[in-house]
This record gives C-alpha cells, structure tokens and sequence, in this order.
C-alpha cells in the first residue's frame, strides 16, 4: 500500500474555513470585549453616552456597535492588513485611527455618541490607533499558533 505525502493532498473547504475562523476568532472575541468594556468604563463615568442604541432601558452601552460593528471592521482590517505589504501596514494602521476618529466625530453630529467637554479627540486617535495595533498582535499570535 503506498503512503500519500500529507503536503500533496488538498485541504478540503471545509477544513480551511475552520482553520480560517479559528485564525481570526481570538482578535474578534477581544475586540467585542474590550469595546464592550472600555465603552461600559467610559459611560460609567459618564465620560460619554450613546443616546440612540438598541435596548435602552437594558443596556447603557450600544451593544450593536460592540458586537456587530467591532468585530466586522476588525475582521475586514486583519483581512485587509495581513494581504499587505510590512512597509504599508504601520501607514494604513495610522490612517484608519483617524478615520475612525473622523467617524466617531460624525457619529456625534448625528446623535448616535455624545461626549463631556472633558473629552478630547486625541484620545479617540490614540485609542483606535492602540486597538488596531492589539487586533493585528492578537491575529499574529493565533496565526504563529494555528499555523499559517
């Protein structure tokens, strides 16, 4: 019976998806709880609100953003970043804390967050620029883990 070389078969699809979810799903689990902690810490003391969020009179937080929104755009970013050149990635990084920033300072316009005068834009810059930097850490050490 001749033996077949594991590195000349296929991975099947449905193999690779698993081991394509399992790569991504450290960095998207402490995406949703950090977001979710740093946004109950912020609103408990009442640094910031969310004035338009589902289930008000349960949540204080926006739990959509935290759970739905987080996690896609951290996905999309570690699909975007770990297709990218190493020269580009602290450049891209960079641009995507101040557009999340310019976004967050939309969302206020609109009245979905609102903030005490105590709050300072920069802080938004440096917070998303720091998650982004943990997202792409988190998503590393899984690959490293998980194999590549």
């Amino acid at each position: 019976m001749k033996h077949l070389k594991s590195s000349n078969l296929r991975q099947s699809p449905k193999r690779r998806f698993s081991r394509n979810v399992l790569l991504y799903l450290p960095a998207l689990v402490v995406a949703c709880l950090l977001g979710t902690y740093l946004d109950l810490i912020f609103v408990g003391i009442n640094m910031y609100s969310f004035p338009v969020r589902p289930f008000p009179d349960i949540f204080s937080i926006n739990i959509a953003f935290t759970l739905l929104i987080l996690p896609f755009y951290t996905w999309l970013f570690l699909f975007i970043i770990d297709n990218m050149p190493k020269w580009g990635r602290l450049v891209f990084i960079f641009l995507l804390a101040i557009f999340a920033a310019i976004i967050e300072k939309l969302a206020v316009q609109w009245g979905f967050f609102s903030h005490t005068d105590q709050w300072n834009s920069s802080y938004s810059l440096v917070g998303y620029f720091l998650f982004l930097i943990l997202m792409w850490k988190i998503f590393n050490w899984s690959k490293g883990r998980i194999g590549n």
